[in-house]
């Protein structure tokens, strides 16, 4: 229950964050941009439940251990036969696939493949050097599997473009 109530209040801190500060501001810029950077920051929410949280009640002890450097051996774990290797690689590309397909929308649709899959690789990398703080391991193959899914997210972007512009222009004029 305890561990619960931590999660708890980073949802918290979510939902205030989403209602006090972004809705606003993107409402009034329309209903594509309320639904497109909605649906980006539900998106990058998941992200941190899944790699980070709980956050807020973890900062006061963040320091309290010590930081484990990344393992810079692209997919030893599968030379080493270390548990579900090809699990952890499946979901760690399906994780960032969403971040290839919604970036170029939250950039008005002008973000080129290159400019998705670096900002891909910097949100990675970011997590990526946070975890230890949080005390998770930090890996190189994450890293890889991430902007790998990122690249295939944006391959979608650009396969489904037409009727994802349709159904944000859709929405303009309602």
């Amino acid at each position: 229950m305890k561990y619960l109530i931590k999660y708890l209040v980073d949802l918290i801190v979510l939902v205030l964050l989403y209602a006090l500060v972004f809705f606003r501001k993107w409402r009034s810029q329309g209903k594509d941009r309320l639904l497109v950077n909605t649906l980006m920051y539900m998106y990058l929410s998941l992200v941190l439940y899944f790699t980070m949280m709980p956050v807020v009640t973890s900062i006061p002890s963040i320091l309290d251990h010590r930081y484990k450097p990344m393992n810079l051996v692209p997919f030893i774990d599968v030379s080493l036969g270390r548990g579900d290797f090809f699990r952890q690689v499946g979901l760690n590309v399906i994780m960032t696939m969403p971040f290839g397909f919604l970036f170029p929308l939250t950039r008005n649709k002008r973000a080129k493949f290159g400019v998705t899959v670096f900002s891909c690789f910097l949100m990675s990398l970011g997590i990526e050097l946070l975890q230890p703080f949080f005390d998770r391991s930090s890996d190189i193959t994450d890293l890889i599997t991430n902007v790998t899914g990122g690249a295939l997210g944006y391959g979608l972007y650009v396969l489904f473009r037409p009727v994802t512009f349709w159904v944000l222009e859709h929405l303009q004029t309602r």
